[in-house]
């Protein structure tokens, strides 16, 4: 089964890297797409699943709150964490873990590989080594990012996850080339 000519190789990516249109006033460092990152993926014959964005889906496109933009960085994504942490949030946040997980399981009964999931520093979601906490950047993950994490260890699956930030392209890419040369 799945013996034509796709790569078999599977990468999750925040919803963020593919639509900058999606984060947080103030936030976007491009203006659709990060373009390299793309490139590498498409290039390394990658398949990329993106996964939802879960401040949009919780919160709406302005996070709740128009002024948003207004704030310091760390200050607003604080606040958005506080929202992610109220009960509502956390069971949709949940479901969209569930739904991911189902996808993986999918294509690892299938004999496809994951490479990975690639997550946002710095993000109050989807940090993988860092987030916004108590108004600053500390490290930690974000509240979907642990929440999926948690979820694949239930099911023990192991799967690499990589932060990058969209502001260090370089260290973006050294990060992801890593990720995909070591499946």
């Amino acid at each position: 089964m799945f013996s034509d000519v796709r790569s078999k190789k599977i990468i999750l990516v925040s919803h963020c890297i593919l639509n900058q249109n999606s984060i947080s006033d103030g936030t976007a460092d491009y203006p659709s797409t990060n373009e390299n990152v793309l490139k590498l993926l498409i290039q390394s014959k990658v398949g990329i699943i993106q996964m939802p964005c879960p401040e949009m889906i919780c919160l709406g496109l302005d996070r709740g709150d128009i002024h948003g933009g207004e704030r310091e960085v760390v200050v607003e994504n604080t606040r958005i964490r506080h929202n992610l942490e109220n009960p509502t949030s956390i069971e949709v946040i949940n479901n969209l873990a569930n739904q991911i997980i189902f996808q993986i399981e999918e294509y690892i009964q299938n004999g496809f590989i994951v490479l990975g999931i690639i997550g946002i520093n710095r993000s109050p979601s989807c940090g993988v080594n860092t987030t916004s906490k108590n108004n600053q950047e500390v490290y930690g993950e974000g509240i979907f990012i642990e929440i999926l994490r948690e979820a694949l260890e239930k099911k023990s699956i192991s799967i690499d996850m990589i932060g990058i930030k969209a502001s260090e392209t370089d260290k973006a890419l050294i990060s992801i080339q890593r990720l995909i040369d070591t499946h």
